[in-house]
């Protein structure tokens, strides 16, 4: 019968398709919020895209969507930083004219609206640097909020995947207090490091501003290994981050040659491009379940820094090589 509502998981097509057969509709698919996808993921996914071809009469059947969490990978003190502040800017797209899509703007009031959840009650900010001393039993929590900064849990359903065929499977007395349960979907400083290699990409290097806040994140990130790591083998439940941490070291290694190299204008050398890319590849692996998030930037430096050499890589990906071969 058509006075039910569908909740469509399958996704928008499904979604268009029913209110093609006259049932009215709201969209899950794309809004749950327990896979652990950033911000931007959920605030451009539209129930009613812009180049929807529904007739006036299938349009107004579809009701809006709903974000859906998952309860596997959460506890009391983490269910708030999986929940806030991504479900506001959801609850904003539902809102929003289809139109309304300025990322940027978005995250800078999504910034304060997270600061008005504290203060309602809830706990997203308040419990991370607990869970951080809990974990490293020390005061100084600087070293593991920069390797934090350029860390996200793994997306989807791998979490899960990647313990199923190991000793320690996933069970319901599974401790969920490591350092994937702390960081976030949404790292700030890897997506503001992205969006700075993007627009030197884009503009040939040419905005001093951009060179200078993407070196300092670089060295920020190259420099951390040395402060971290003795608390990162000092805690058990911090040990396994340690190849990460010593990963992340080495991509920003990577990233300041190449940054150095596009910004003088110089070329790197013959064979300079792929160890880099088998280095930056490798550092791709999920560590304790999460995964580092600045991988591909580094590598759209390096191709453009390879010069002809990044144009004819087979690790370049398609819009690396473009701008690499206008540059």
């Amino acid at each position: 019968p058509t006075n039910v509502v569908i909740h469509s998981w399958r996704g928008r097509e499904s979604l268009a398709e029913a209110a093609s057969r006259g049932y009215a509709g709201i969209l899950s698919n794309g809004y749950y919020i327990d896979l652990m996808q950033p911000t931007d993921f959920h605030y451009l996914n539209d129930p009613l895209p812009a180049d929807s071809t529904l007739p006036e009469e299938a349009r107004r059947l579809i009701l809006g969507g709903e974000a859906t969490m998952w309860a596997e990978f959460v506890t009391p003190e983490t269910v708030d930083s999986r929940i806030w502040p991504r479900t506001a800017a959801i609850a904003e797209r539902f809102w929003s004219p289809v139109g309304v899509t300025d990322v940027a703007d978005m995250y800078r009031r999504l910034d304060r609206i997270s600061l008005l959840l504290e203060e309602v009650g809830l706990l997203h900010l308040k419990n991370r640097p607990m869970m951080l001393r809990r974990l490293c039993r020390c005061q100084d929590l600087a070293p593991l909020e920069t390797l934090l900064g350029a860390v996200e849990p793994v997306k989807i359903y791998r979490r899960n995947a990647l313990r199923e065929d190991t000793p320690h499977p996933y069970t319901q007395l599974s401790p969920l207090t490591r350092l994937v349960d702390i960081s976030w979907a949404d790292a700030a400083p890897a997506r503001n490091f992205r969006w700075t290699v993007e627009r030197l990409l884009a503009d040939g290097f040419t905005t001093a501003a951009d060179v200078d806040a993407a070196r300092s994140a670089l060295l920020l990130w190259r420099d951390n290994h040395a402060a971290v790591a003795p608390t990162l083998r000092a805690s058990p439940g911090l040990a396994e981050m340690e190849p990460m941490s010593a990963a992340l070291a080495d991509v920003a290694a990577i990233g300041l040659e190449a940054l150095e190299l596009a910004a003088s204008r110089l070329e790197a050398p013959g064979g300079w491009l792929e160890p880099r890319l088998a280095r930056l590849e490798a550092a791709r692996a999920p560590v304790g379940e999460a995964e580092l998030m600045v991988v591909d930037p580094v590598i759209g430096l390096a191709c453009l820094a390879a010069g002809n050499e990044g144009v004819a890589a087979e690790g370049c990906r398609p819009a690396e090589v473009e701008t690499a071969a206008a540059h």
